[in-house]
């Protein structure tokens, strides 16, 4: 394919938990150059081969520190826990100048993680942006898919709902999510990522109440763009 956005590279800091191992091998499947993130870079190193070893030799992705992945992408994609959050974007956020952040990070604060509970700047996406400044366009996604739809081949009976700082970047991680083989939707600016973070909350609590281990969202009543 020859298709301009396979020419992007993207870092996932945080790239070995659950959450950033699917989304980097749903985009290495896609033809995207793919950097897997982490505090310890063997681990990430471990991580990239892990889904080498699953998609074969013809993809490209590497594993590395968080901010040697963050210098080397055009779009960078933080999938860290909460406790993690600040210190990850502090250590990074020198090499996210003129890039775009997409932040999967989701507030839960055990043990009540069926509970929203924000932080003071409203989400952790806004959090985000306080730390890393007005050079960076930062956007929400994400954070209503559970892993398990993602280290697998099949369809995923769920929508993304997208927030940030502009239009142009959350129509840029849109791509990112059709990418994916999901179905993005723009819902606004960034200060709506409170509702999309805290749905994430609601969708844990509707597991354990019924049993499931990957409940989600779908956008109905409107026409999605082809």
């Amino acid at each position: 394919m020859n298709d301009s956005h396979l020419l992007l590279s993207i870092a996932v800091l945080g790239g070995t938990g659950k959450e950033g191992k699917g989304l980097a091998y749903r985009w290495a499947r896609a033809g995207y150059h793919v950097y897997i993130g982490s505090r310890s870079a063997e681990k990430a190193i471990a991580a990239a081969n892990e889904i080498r070893e699953m998609l074969g030799d013809g993809i490209s992705i590497a594993g590395m520190s968080n901010p040697e992945a963050a210098r080397e992408a055009n779009i960078v994609v933080l999938t860290v826990p909460y406790s993690a959050h600040r210190d990850t974007l502090e250590s990074v956020k020198d090499e996210l100048k003129g890039k775009i952040l997409v932040d999967v990070t989701v507030p839960l604060v055990p043990p009540k993680v069926a509970t929203v509970q924000m932080p003071a700047a409203g989400s952790a996406a806004q959090e985000a942006k306080e730390i890393v400044g007005e050079d960076v366009q930062v956007c929400a996604a994400f954070q209503n898919i559970s892993h398990e739809h993602l280290l697998d081949n099949s369809d995923v009976e769920c929508d993304v709902l997208v927030t940030g700082t502009s239009k142009d970047a959350r129509a840029e991680t849109i791509k990112l999510v059709e990418a994916a083989g999901l179905n993005g939707w723009d819902a606004g600016p960034i200060e709506n990522s409170v509702v999309v973070e805290g749905l994430t909350s609601v969708l844990i609590g509707i597991n354990k109440k019924y049993g499931s281990t990957h409940a989600g969202i779908k956008i109905t009543g409107a026409k999605h763009a082809s």
